[in-house]
């Protein structure tokens, strides 16, 4: 994750690096057209801006919910094996290979996908890239005007000799019309009066700014999201502690991990517009009342103890059937298809190896010589 958001600071520091910027405009516009729909939609029912992106931020996290649920799931279901894990690891340390292909038998055995706790955090990111789209170019996606009356308006912005950001040439334009309309007045009135009814203000900050070191209230929107970046790790962690131990959740990269998070949220702020940062904020805090709902009624360590319970109970039974299966197989009650199913492929061919020499023994008057371990090697 962290080499994502690194990956993401490259891509977002404006004017630095011209290939790469392409390449993230192209990424973001991809996640950007439906994610623009959602915004659209959402802006015509509540036309204020930054309602409009809590209510979207809302609608999003909402939606992960059963996918939170799932990764809570698995996350107890590993802990109740976690120490077969560690011997595993402990017995082939040596051997990474060996290591791996008994861990993959683990987790077949277990029903386990190792990666499914990774899908909340990897969808992140499409939301995150698609959202920088919409706050970058709102006349396409929240107002909805065409690329060509866009172009005519950025001309328009450039004729004025104002500077224009590539990246951010649409906040530009909104500037301009509500700074001169009048110089505007050859795209008609409707373009004029949309973007003038349009606000990034909400609750005394402008979302479309790049927050600065300035002392201002602008300045809140790096601070909170490195805060609350501080906030959803610690709570984080604590699930962690509650479901893998103290051990498996107090590990040095944990612990640089709750740190670095919140830091590099921190800088990322300071380098694209408020309303990303506030998307940041929003989905920290709701995944931090998310976390607390989610351990209070799936509790991590109940889960992981029921988890356990049943993994014991499987294998008890499975013994059983075993037992059972070798205990009709002696009394001569059980069918051929239904001791395969009972034993090990070992016992099978022990089996078969010793029918084989009961009736050559009878066919030819030879002594029955007893199966062994080595005969099957």
């Amino acid at each position: 994750m962290a080499l994502l958001h690194t990956k993401l600071v490259f891509c977002l520091s404006a004017g630095r690096r011209a290939k790469t910027e392409v390449n993230m405009s192209f990424i973001n516009a991809i996640f950007g057209y439906p994610l623009g729909w959602i915004m659209w939609l959402l802006y015509k029912v509540v036309p204020i801006y930054g309602l409009a992106l809590i209510l979207f931020t809302l609608i999003t996290k909402l939606a992960m919910v059963p996918l939170m649920i799932k990764q809570q799931k698995s996350m107890a279901k590993q802990a109740a094996f976690r120490p077969r894990m560690e011997e595993i690891q402990n017995k082939y340390k040596n051997n990474k290979e060996k290591m791996n292909e008994e861990m993959m038998k683990l987790y077949e055995e277990e029903g386990f996908n190792p990666m499914s706790g990774c899908l909340p955090m990897l969808i992140q990111f499409p939301i995150l890239f698609g959202l920088i789209d919409v706050i970058y170019h709102p006349l396409k996606h929240i107002m909805r005007f065409s690329g060509e009356m866009i172009t005519q308006a950025t001309d328009i912005v450039n004729n004025l000799g104002l500077t224009v950001n590539p990246y951010s040439s649409e906040i530009s334009v909104i500037n301009a019309v509500q700074q001169n309309p009048g110089a505007f007045s050859s795209m008609g009135s409707d373009f004029v009066s949309k973007i003038q009814d349009f606000n990034f203000v909400f609750l005394g900050i402008d979302l479309s700014q790049v927050p600065t070191f300035t002392l201002n209230l602008l300045i809140l929107i790096p601070i909170l999201s490195g805060v609350t970046s501080v906030m959803l790790s610690m709570a984080s962690i604590r699930q962690s502690k509650a479901t893998m131990g103290e051990n498996a959740a107090g590990s040095g990269m944990t612990n640089a991990m709750m740190w670095a998070m919140p830091l590099m949220s921190l800088f990322i702020a300071f380098q694209v517009p408020a309303g990303v940062g506030m998307y940041w904020i929003l989905t920290n805090l709701f995944s931090f009342v998310q976390t607390v709902l989610l351990n209070k009624f799936y509790n991590p360590k109940e889960m992981a103890e029921a988890a356990a319970a049943e993994a014991e109970r499987k294998r008890e039974e499975a013994r059983q059937q075993k037992i059972e299966a070798k205990k009709k197989l002696k009394e001569g009650k059980v069918e051929e298809k239904e001791v395969e199913e009972a034993l090990s492929q070992k016992e099978i061919n022990r089996r078969k190896l010793a029918e084989a020499r009961r009736r050559d023994a009878e066919r030819y008057g030879e002594e029955y010589v007893e199966v062994t371990d080595e005969d099957l090697k």
